[in-house]
């Protein structure tokens, strides 16, 4: 694959951002992270990872930008209500055929390997869309102490890894249908109305295995979705709350130190 366009979520989210406001910044981007503006490590990543080439910057202030010494070089797209609305926008500023990955700015602990790892497993496959995941499993046993948001398929469970990838012009129906997505996301019928009533049940009872939610997904998006499981627990660990913040800048202190955090000590 040629160097991938790559299109960082920085917008703010609808409503208050405690995050944000307990740090003094308009947007959590923007918050430093051990000294680095939390966007500004992601930047660097993605400069140092060998398989990106262009990089822009969705937010809805582009001027806020302004005060990062590092950020010439990196476009600036104004990002409209929703990620969704955002992404489905730049997409359609591509050429047809051009793909895209796509990254969240909270991800401060993302590193060229794993972007390295996401952008192979998505060159070896012809899926339209590619998501990364992280085991449950793989988390809870390196960092027990976060807590993340898991969705249960049969008998695993995932965390997203804030990656993503639309490879073919097919693609852009999984942005269009994301778009219809969140209009629903207060009245959840309506989203599991488009899926069926079967896929459901199944997926209450945990009858419904990750393979066998991606290709009904696939179905009702109109594009072929696949999921990538990444190795590195790190990958599903973002910025949400103050407990990510100082987990977050406990695993950079012991990255930049050379070592790793130390497991956690067994209590039996």
């Amino acid at each position: 694959m040629s160097p991938l366009t790559t299109l960082i979520m920085a917008g703010r989210r609808a409503g208050n951002d405690d995050l944000a406001e307990a740090t003094g910044h308009t947007h959590r981007a923007l918050l430093d992270v051990s000294g680095v503006p939390m966007l500004m490590r992601v930047v660097q990543t993605l400069r140092a990872s060998p398989s990106v080439g262009r990089i822009a910057i969705s937010i809805d202030d582009p001027d806020s930008l302004d005060s990062l010494g590092e950020i010439a070089g990196i476009e600036r797209h104004r990002s409209l209500a929703s990620p969704s609305a955002s992404l489905s926008d730049f997409l359609g500023q591509l050429p047809e055929n051009e793909p895209l990955l796509v990254v969240t700015a909270d991800h401060a602990l993302l590193t060229p390997e794993m972007v390295e790892h996401f952008i192979g497993a998505c060159a070896a496959s012809d899926a339209d869309v590619l998501v990364a995941l992280v085991e449950s499993q793989l988390l809870q046993t390196r960092y027990p102490e976060t807590t993340r948001t898991y969705l249960r398929f049969g008998n695993e469970a995932f965390s997203g890894a804030n990656l993503f990838a639309f490879r073919t012009p097919d693609a852009r129906r999984a942005a269009e249908f994301w778009i219809r997505a969140e209009r629903f996301r207060k009245r959840p019928w309506r989203l599991v109305a488009t899926f069926g009533f079967v896929s459901l049940l199944q997926f209450a009872l945990h009858r419904l295995d990750l393979d066998a939610a991606l290709t009904r997904a696939s179905q009702v998006m109109g594009a072929q979705v696949e999921a990538v499981r990444m190795p590195f627990a790190e990958a599903a660990i973002d910025v949400d709350r103050a407990s990510d913040l100082a987990l977050v800048e406990e695993i950079l202190s012991h990255r930049d130190a050379g070592r790793v955090v130390p497991p956690p000590t067994s209590t039996g």
